[in-house]
């Protein structure tokens, strides 16, 4: 299917938040004036990787007490914050954290949304394997977990999605070289017991964010059968 990837690079959240938005409404109103005129126009996919500065976002179904900073801990900590539309508690974004934002039209692969996010884990948990590091899924929660199945399970990969009549966005936040200090200020996605953690942390050196990205990106068009434009 084909799939339109771009890196956005560092970008502010508030503007990718509202880029997101105008794709996923443009790619509805294509599916609305189907219906309604009968026609069948092809409805574009998008698979955007970006990086944002310091910010803490609040899914729809989180608690704002999650958050531990107070306004002026957040200026302290160059950090914005924002309550979004997305699934899923608290969580943070920053530098050297892979971005995901895929703005897909399910009816175009699959109309299953639990198949949609343990497809984005699987591509995570592959490219893990590919810095042979074995991951998996932690029972009952969304994202990639290492050691999920003892007591030092650690989560190293967060997801929160909106899906709008099959159209995705949102998408899954991958620690790779990012300051795992900021993860202090939170309890991370309303979990207060399990510990967070980056590709750097559990092998001991700085990655090469690209090459991270390319190998992530391979295998999300291999799983959802992705042509990348």
């Amino acid at each position: 299917m084909p799939t339109q990837f771009t890196d956005w690079g560092l970008t502010d959240y508030q503007e990718a938040w509202n880029k997101q938005e105008e794709l996923l409404n443009a790619t509805v109103a294509i599916k609305t004036q189907n219906r309604v005129n009968g026609t069948n126009s092809p409805t574009p996919n998008h698979l955007i990787f970006n990086e944002h500065p310091h910010v803490y976002t609040l899914g729809k179904s989180g608690h704002p007490e999650n958050l531990l900073l107070d306004e002026q801990g957040l200026k302290d900590k160059q950090a914005t914050y924002y309550k979004i539309n997305r699934g899923g508690d608290i969580t943070y974004h920053g530098p050297g954290q892979i971005v995901g934002y895929p703005i897909l039209d399910l009816d175009n692969f699959f109309t299953d949304i639990h198949l949609y996010l343990r497809t984005l884990e699987e591509a995570v948990i592959l490219t893990l394997e590919d810095y042979g590091i074995l991951a998996g899924r932690y029972p009952g929660y969304t994202g990639v977990w290492i050691d999920p199945d003892n007591d030092k399970a650690r989560k190293i990969c967060a997801m929160g999605v909106r899906c709008s009549r099959w159209v995705t966005m949102h998408g899954f936040a991958f620690n790779v070289n990012v300051d795992l200090d900021y993860f202090k200020n939170i309890v991370p996605c309303g979990i207060d017991d399990k510990a967070v953690t980056s590709l750097e942390k559990e092998l001991g050196y700085k990655l090469d964010l690209e090459e991270v990205k390319g190998k992530l990106k391979n295998h999300i068009a291999e799983l959802f059968k992705m042509e990348l434009i």
